[in-house]
């Protein structure tokens, strides 16, 4: 274990709500939960992607439908440390850690209602891109401008 630990650096303790600046209320469904009665480990990559696209969205940054960039994941990973289940609506903390030419850092805490410490944390890493060459785009200053509402150095 101690190997393992090592090569992929395990969070030992998770994120308080302090540590995130914007926060989104997401449901969970019936579905969600899986034969051992607790969200399977899949849903919850599907909050952080959910949670971090309502935010794009909302603050004007992604038009899924038009829109000339998009962002494609390239890295992704998840520390888990307690289960959320289905029915219980979950506050999903967004935050950026790194801002780079064409690329975002997103991190996502996922906290049950009135708990101050995530049930499990999760980043990925999207790379914007032209929607039709998927050739990489610089950020231009609105975008980033944006997203230092949310950055939080670590």
């Amino acid at each position: 274990l101690n190997l393992i630990k090592q090569r992929i650096k395990l969070k030992q303790k998770p994120s308080s709500r302090n540590e995130y600046n914007y926060f989104s209320k997401l449901g969970t469904r019936w579905n969600d939960n899986d034969i051992y009665g607790h969200m399977n480990n899949i849903v919850y990559y599907e909050l952080f992607d959910t949670a971090v696209n309502k935010w794009l969205i909302k603050n004007q940054l992604l038009d899924i439908k038009k829109g000339n960039n998009i962002g494609l994941i390239v890295q992704s990973g998840c520390n888990y440390f307690s289960s959320l289940t289905y029915p219980e609506d979950v506050d999903a903390g967004i935050r950026v850690t790194e801002i780079g030419n064409s690329s975002i850092r997103y991190e996502v805490g996922l906290f049950q209602e009135n708990k101050q410490l995530a049930s499990a944390e999760g980043f990925f890493i999207h790379v914007y891109v032209d929607r039709s060459t998927n050739k990489p785009l610089p950020l231009d200053n609105v975008f980033k401008e944006a997203l230092r509402s949310i950055f939080i150095e670590l």
